[in-house]
């Protein structure tokens, strides 16, 4: 069993929870991901790591509650326990085994959107820690579902908030943000991150594809067992089929297949209004 240390509500219907899990904690790179099982019967759900404490033994999972195991998982409070906390799973973030005299010259731009903010922020803080500059752009639809900003801004070398109702920071979306930074201000990035909803990955690639501007990917959302065994994380990536949880779960932007990608995401879509 996997005790929960602390539990805290960020946005409406997105928790944060610190789970108590050592060895996990200890292998932990940014851009891996685990498997939760809340019980002996609970389906098994990929979470990107969030945060991770090697001393202290802990791992910062954020959950959304949409469907009914996320509602299951976000139902737990302090001093319950997961069953399955299994990990860590997928490949670190590719600049995690660069050379760092190499790493310090580069600057990187990361775009998160919604709950995706979350697992930005384990990027961003090792690069902080270890002398490399990244600008964070934050997209949300409304100001009360923003998460992650005070964190963000003690990591980030810059960072820039976009809300679609324009109710704090830039209104608009996040493409336009790197619009501006990019093609308005010329600023420049040797690599684009970005981590939050199918589609919004999907136009951030377009956008930065027009400015030949490395872009990675998160695919976490595609998995299921976490094992490459069920082949339901299977994803185009220039013209190959590739499976997220164990070849990603980060792929290159500009050869994701994201139309495919949105309509694997949805072929359990029954079955989840059953549940709930």
């Amino acid at each position: 069993m996997y005790p929960i240390l602390e539990k805290r509500l960020l946005a409406e219907g997105i928790w944060l929870m610190k789970v108590l899990a050592p060895r996990v904690a200890r292998s932990a790179r940014p851009g891996q991901f685990i498997i939760v099982r809340a019980d002996e019967h609970g389906e098994r759900i990929p979470l990107t790591i969030s945060d991770f404490d090697a001393e202290e033994g802990s791992v910062t999972i954020v959950t959304q509650a949409i469907g009914a195991s996320t509602r299951k998982i976000c139902s737990l409070e302090a001093g319950e326990a997961f069953a399955d906390f299994a990990g860590p799973l997928g490949h670190p973030s590719e600049f995690v085994e660069m050379p760092l005299d190499e790493l310090r010259k580069r600057h990187y731009l990361f775009v998160a959107g919604g709950v995706g903010t979350a697992p930005v922020y384990p990027q961003v803080k090792w690069l902080k820690e270890h002398g490399v500059k990244a600008d964070v752009i934050i997209g949300a639809k409304t100001r009360d579902m923003l998460i992650y900003t005070d964190a963000m801004r003690a990591v980030a070398e810059n960072l820039h908030i976009a809300t679609d109702d324009g109710s704090e920071g830039f209104k608009g979306l996040v493409t336009q943000v790197i619009d501006e930074l990019i093609g308005k201000q010329g600023r420049h990035y040797d690599e684009c991150v970005a981590i939050g909803p199918m589609i919004m990955m999907k136009f951030v690639a377009l956008t930065t594809k027009k400015y030949a501007l490395k872009t990675t990917v998160s695919l976490n959302a595609l998995m299921v067992d976490g094992t490459g065994m069920c082949g339901a994380c299977r994803v185009t990536v220039a013209g190959r089929t590739r499976f997220t949880c164990v070849e990603g779960p980060e792929f290159d932007g500009h050869e994701v297949d994201f139309d495919e990608a949105m309509r694997r995401q949805g072929m359990y879509r029954t079955q989840e209004q059953r549940a709930r």
